[in-house]
């Protein structure tokens, strides 16, 4: 059986992960050795340093790295839009009631992307933005800066819906971000090059595994129960079928 080393960070990336995994066992003879890299600054060198053979999520940092000659290969579609949630008090009903305001904007991922979403509402120049880190806030947590009073809305991914919703906050239904995002995976061209049935068998594992998480959820759903689930600091079905 061949071997390849996944790389990620996030614990919430793990169900997509671990169906990859368990997809690639049973139809393709291979193991994904899933490795988690804590702390943005080994996350980040794992590539080079040859901690890894492939980085899934987390992976806008190595578009400067190609600028300075990195040789690398990005794969897997991107999404067409940022599929988000745009949280606001509840007096909000409309865009219209967001002129004057400040929004909160997540400094990590695409936040240009809000930018362009203002844009495309006409309110780019009515609209303030305020930049806001996750560790400043929490991952996802930039609702809080409305809670504090000091932003009027802000886009959250749809998994941490809940303690914005919990804190008093409603989402209010907008057009999504019309941008294509970030290609999903990444390897070393040269290792893609050396390794081309791995990889070809590693892409299939992905397909499959995102046909089964489509298709066979109460199949995929067995999985995500064991690992990804401890992992993920879950002890509630319900929440992590929601997730």
């Amino acid at each position: 059986m061949k071997n390849l080393r996944l790389a990620y960070r996030d614990d919430d990336r793990t169900p997509v992960i671990f169906c990859i995994k368990e997809m690639a066992e049973r139809h393709y003879d291979l193991n994904i050795e899933v490795l988690q890299i804590k702390g943005s600054k080994d996350y980040e060198a794992a590539l080079f340093n040859g901690a890894c053979d492939v980085l899934i999520e987390h992976l806008e940092f190595l578009y400067e790295e190609v600028t300075k000659g990195a040789k690398i290969t990005f794969f897997c579609a991107p999404s067409k839009g940022g599929n988000l949630c745009l949280v606001v008090p509840p007096s909000i009903k409309q865009t219209e009631q967001l002129k004057g305001k400040t929004m909160a904007v997540r400094t990590s991922g695409q936040p240009h992307a809000i930018h362009l979403w203002l844009k495309m509402m006409g309110l780019d120049k009515e609209v303030k933005t305020l930049m806001v880190k996750d560790s400043e806030v929490g991952r996802w947590e930039q609702w809080r800066r409305i809670v504090d009073g000091e932003c009027i809305a802000s886009f959250i991914s749809p998994i941490y819906l809940p303690s914005a919703l919990a804190a008093g906050l409603s989402v209010l239904p907008v057009p999504d971000l019309p941008i294509v995002g970030h290609y999903a995976q990444v390897c070393l061209s040269k290792f893609a090059r050396e390794n081309s049935d791995l990889m070809k068998g590693y892409m299939k594992a992905v397909i499959h595994a995102l046909s089964l998480i489509t298709i066979r959820r109460e199949e995929a759903l067995e999985i995500v129960s064991k690992e990804p689930m401890k992992r993920m600091k879950i002890d509630d079905m319900k929440e992590l079928a929601r997730q």
